[in-house]
């Protein structure tokens, strides 16, 4: 379980951020002086700044510094490998979103979870369209992995950073190369 922040933020935050170029297509990195707090998939640098601007409309936003450069590295390097360790993590949402957030945390890679089981796993079994949200609006990409949540079938279903994204993530993982874990799921035809 990698480092999670749940300090309180401020006016004054200072959000230092770099737009890289990764197998999934570009990717903005994004860190406080608490951790990472922003990974963005996108297909156009200058959308994902909007979008990080747009998310921390109160922060100041900076250039990089050694501190953010080295976090970013280790994100880069979890995106093209596994078993890299995750970096401290400064999670920001609601309580909701951080609990559904921490849910997600615990499905390993190779695993699928139903949106179903997810809810259940968060506390909240009846709140599935709200668990959905919870997972559009996660702003740490891959590292808390929306894209292992699938429909009740086993199907994908849609994922904030593209379908293809989330397809290639779970190809990745295994989770679809016949050998996937469905937790509260049944597998689709082809799946395994």
């Amino acid at each position: 379980m990698p480092d999670i922040s749940n300090d309180a933020h401020s006016d004054a935050d200072i959000v230092r951020y770099d737009v890289h170029t990764s197998s999934l297509g570009h990717v903005l990195i994004a860190v406080s002086t608490s951790g990472v707090c922003a990974i963005l998939f996108g297909d156009d640098g200058a959308a994902l700044q909007k979008e990080l601007r747009r998310r921390f409309a109160r922060a100041t936003l900076g250039p990089p510094n050694e501190f953010s450069r080295r976090l970013a590295t280790s994100v880069l390097a979890l995106i093209e490998t596994q078993g890299v360790e995750t970096p401290p993590l400064d999670f920001r949402g609601t309580d909701f979103q951080k609990r559904v957030w921490r849910a997600l945390l615990g499905v390993p890679a190779g695993a699928t979870i139903s949106y179903k089981e997810l809810a259940s796993r968060a506390g909240t079994p009846g709140a599935i369209r709200a668990v959905a949200g919870a997972c559009a609006a996660n702003p740490l990409a891959f590292i808390v992995p929306c894209h292992r949540v699938v429909r009740n079938n086993g199907e994908i279903s849609g994922y904030r950073w593209g379908v293809a994204r989330k397809q290639a993530l779970l190809k990745r993982e295994g989770a679809l190369a016949g050998d996937a874990k469905t937790i509260g799921a049944r597998l689709a035809p082809g799946l395994g």
